[in-house]
């Protein structure tokens, strides 16, 4: 690299989508840079101090911590309330998409930080829900690549939708079409013959509400024209696990995709007290006592009668259980807590969600199967029991269940992602996925999985070579320059 020679560590911008399931992989990434740049974090007042928490190192120097620059959110931006800052604050898929229009008008303080920043950016890596940014980085000359918090698989299954179109003018599938025996009709991928995809499998990113669908397709145009136009891709994944996609985007798509994963093995231990859940483990794990962990993701809105069926399901099931549950307000069912109190936890606070599946008393995870969540489970080697809600998810759960073999699947009761899930059908998922056969298979293919991850970003793994080559590739001429300029003059670095 040219920074080895010029002694002048290349200068990366990193600006996330303001919600936490975008932020966090971002945040894990520059704990990873840390050996190879210096790192400017750009976020807002209301995400700062979860941004700041998230970057903080024990024992860290400050010339080795990122520095924060918090980007004043607009008051007046339209359909958004006052004060919400993050996309967890918005309560349905048309204010998702106004929320993320809103962010375009950090542009112009985003530019101006940008072009302040001394040394000057190498590099900016800007999330694809930021789709304007590619804009910001050519009027200021600095590379510009693209993070997409999802995974290669559905990354590539997204691009083949839009080359084969089977639910467009000439549907091979439609929604609530069905096979001979009642199961949702399947399209077959050409390309990848094993795989078969419903309509709502395809669908899932487009919402499920008519009336948003429209201008959530707009948004997905928005984020493909900003990931081609950018010069790669870092997705959050590692060659043990997605290696035949990774190759295939890199052949057939592009820009260049970079899998510099897992994230989450990046990330240090938090120096805070132990917290009461954690302790309640510990006394699971002594008296050998299989524990489920129950978590369905920051964005997806369940209605309280669907949970009170997930609660109904854990009592059912007589299995010990932690639950991360939210809004954290919600009312679980009269007496719910109590009557399964000893062998289930709620938690209604933010947990350490990585730390908790690495606990040795857990041995299966209820997920909605976002790609974090996935990633946590596979580097804890922890099988998960499925529930795909929305986006991506459904890409996950298809990947995860019938390819890595590490998951089963929760079925909703008509085969929609809006169906209800039934609490039987709680109840037996989570019985086979902790005492069942098929939830110790899973088990045994996620052992092995865990092992490669942690050998993917061991130094000399290959998420370690490919950090390596893509900052050395994209940050040597810009380091070079800026190295002639600090040469020149001094005060500037």
């Amino acid at each position: 690299m040219a920074s080895s020679d010029s002694n002048v560590l290349p200068h990366i911008a990193i600006f996330p989508f303001m919600a936490k399931g975008h932020t966090i992989p971002l945040i894990q990434l520059v704990h990873h840079l840390r050996r190879l740049a210096t790192v400017t974090f750009f976020t807002t007042p209301g995400n700062a101090a979860f941004v700041r928490e998230g970057l903080s190192v024990s024992g860290a120097d400050d010339d080795t911590a990122a520095a924060v620059v918090e980007l004043v959110f607009p008051t007046d931006a339209p359909d958004i309330p006052r004060g919400v800052e993050s996309a967890e604050g918005v309560t349905s898929m048309a204010s998702f998409v106004s929320f993320v229009d809103a962010v375009s008008l950090l542009r112009p303080q985003l530019e101006a930080s940008l072009a302040a920043m001394r040394p000057p950016a190498s590099l900016f890596i800007a999330d694809a829900f930021l789709y304007w940014a590619n804009a910001s980085a050519a009027a200021l000359g600095v590379p510009k690549v693209s993070f997409f918090g999802i995974s290669a698989f559905a990354q590539v299954m997204r691009e083949l939708y839009y080359r084969h179109d089977p639910c467009g003018a000439a549907a091979v599938l439609r929604r609530g079409d069905v096979d001979g025996d009642g199961n949702p009709t399947t399209f077959t991928v050409p390309e990848f013959p094993h795989i078969k995809l419903t309509f709502e499998d395809l669908m899932a990113p487009y919402g499920d509400d008519p009336s948003s669908a429209a201008r959530m397709t707009e948004l997905d145009g928005k984020l493909g024209k900003a990931i081609y136009g950018s010069q790669g891709l870092i997705v959050n994944t590692f060659h043990g696990l997605e290696g035949p996609y990774m190759e295939f985007w890199n052949q057939q798509f592009g820009p260049t995709g970079w899998a510099v994963g897992p994230l989450c093995l990046s990330q240090p231990a938090a120096d805070a007290p132990r917290p009461s859940w954690m302790e309640w483990l510990d006394e699971k794990a002594a008296s050998g006592r299989a524990v489920l962990y129950v978590a369905l993701g920051t964005l997806a809105l369940i209605p309280e009668a669907q949970l009170r069926e997930v609660a109904n399901g854990l009592e059912r099931a007589e299995v010990d259980f932690i639950w991360a549950v939210r809004p954290a307000n919600i009312e679980l069912g009269l007496g719910f807590e109590e009557r399964t109190m000893g062998r289930g936890l709620v938690v209604r606070e933010w947990v350490d969600q990585p730390e908790i599946l690495r606990h040795r008393s857990v041995k299966g995870f209820l997920s909605h199967c976002g790609w974090n969540s996935v990633l946590e489970s596979v580097t804890a080697g922890v099988p998960l029991a499925v529930w795909p809600m929305q986006a991506d998810q459904a890409f996950n759960a298809r990947f995860v269940v019938d390819e890595l073999k590490i998951a089963v699947r929760i079925n909703t009761s008509d085969r929609t992602m809006r169906g209800l899930v039934t609490s039987q059908e709680i109840s037996e998922v989570v019985t086979e996925l902790i005492l069942g056969g098929m939830g110790a298979e899973a088990g045994k293919n996620a052992a092995r999985l865990c092992v490669l991850a942690k050998e993917a970003v061991a130094e000399g793994g290959s998420s370690w070579k490919i950090v390596e080559e893509m900052i050395g590739g994209l940050c040597a001429s810009k380091t070079e320059t800026v190295f002639k300029e600090s040469q020149e003059d001094p005060t500037d670095v």
